[in-house]
């Protein structure tokens, strides 16, 4: 079969690699038929996050079930599935909990496409077939009349948008959004504005410097307002930080109100100093991190299905599988690679 290889920074080529085969009955084979860019896609393949190659490539994608294992109960051969980015096996005690991004039974980070940082063994999604090791824990059928074209990226930006503004709802409904929006977390601050229009909040503000990601936005039912992260548009109960950098995540934690949420994800590579003072005396919660992705793409899903969010709008290109390569370098915001 064929898989694409990351080099290094600009260097992407089509390899001969073996099929994988199901070793463990609780496994599965899929054929991935729609495969997404990540928001890291752009930054290491841009040399602006640093994870060197060669790995193969590839972690957010929809399938189609080839083989399962004779343990396999829920999913069934041609089946359309989410596969999620994060190797999980679903009886841990960290799976358990939905902490599926620290399950247990593999080691630390184990992920698809994402080379030595998420361990090398797993492969990568952008590929004729992947091998899935925990196919009941890990695989999420596409409902009906859901085009996996649209939740391509299901599989890890979605579901990070998704836990930045939905809990938080729910425990406060139509409570107030901001998002700072920006180029180090494009796609999910993008899919947390629509998030929270969709799970009805009374206000959406997504701030940003980029014309096109603000048009998007405005898509959404998201107030479009133009200008840097640390532009003074008041305080919300939720901000989410997506710019990266110090001056927008210490401008997230300033626009947070009192007893607020504010959830940073982009990816910090420094450190970056924080008002704690401040945070302690608002009584600020404030959380960054991997999303734990398995647990939210069920109700990611149905809110598709449902017509209350549409994530094709954050979809800017969409090419053949064989065109991926020159697509994939030019990084527009999302990417969809259609088999």
């Amino acid at each position: 079969m064929q898989r694409l290889m990351l080099d290094g920074p600009g260097a992407l080529r089509w390899e001969q690699a073996p099929e994988p085969a199901i070793e463990s009955n609780d496994q599965a084979v899929v054929r991935p038929i729609a495969l997404a860019t990540c928001d890291i896609d752009p930054a290491v393949l841009h040399g602006r996050f640093p994870l060197p190659g060669p790995y193969p490539f590839g972690h957010e994608g929809v399938a189609e079930v080839v083989a399962v294992g004779e343990a396999v109960r829920t999913i069934a051969v041609g089946d359309r599935v989410v596969v999620p980015f994060q190797i999980s096996c679903g009886t841990c005690p960290a799976c358990l909990r939905g902490r599926t991004g620290n399950c247990t039974a593999h080691p630390f980070m184990s992920t698809y496409g994402l080379g030595p940082m998420g361990g090398l063994d797993w492969g990568g999604l952008w590929a004729d077939l992947a091998l899935i090791p925990h196919a009941d824990a890990m695989l999420v059928p596409v409902p009906e009349g859901v085009d996996p074209v649209a939740v391509a990226s299901a599989s890890d930006n979605i579901p990070d948008g998704y836990r930045a503004v939905a809990p938080q709802l729910a425990a406060d409904p139509g409570a107030e959004v901001l998002v700072l929006g920006g180029a180090a977390a494009p796609s999910i601050g993008l899919y947390a504005a629509g998030l929270a229009v969709a799970l009805d909040s009374a206000r959406v503000v997504y701030l940003d410097t980029d014309p096109e990601r603000l048009s998007i936005a405005a898509k959404f039912g998201a107030e479009a307002i133009e200008g840097p992260a640390d532009a003074r548009v008041g305080r919300f109960p939720i901000t989410v930080e997506a710019a990266g950098g110090r001056r927008a995540l210490v401008a997230a934690v300033h626009a947070t109100a009192v007893d607020g949420w504010c959830t940073s994800v982009s990816v910090q590579t420094q450190d970056v100093p924080l008002p704690v003072f401040e945070m302690y005396s608002r009584c600020c919660t404030f959380h960054t991190g991997r999303a734990h992705v398995r647990p939210a793409i069920p109700a990611v899903l149905a809110l598709v299905a449902a017509g209350r969010f549409d994530p094709a709008l954050v979809t800017t290109r969409t090419v053949g599988f064989a065109d991926s390569v020159d697509a994939l370098l030019e990084g527009p915001l999302k990417l969809v690679a259609v088999r």
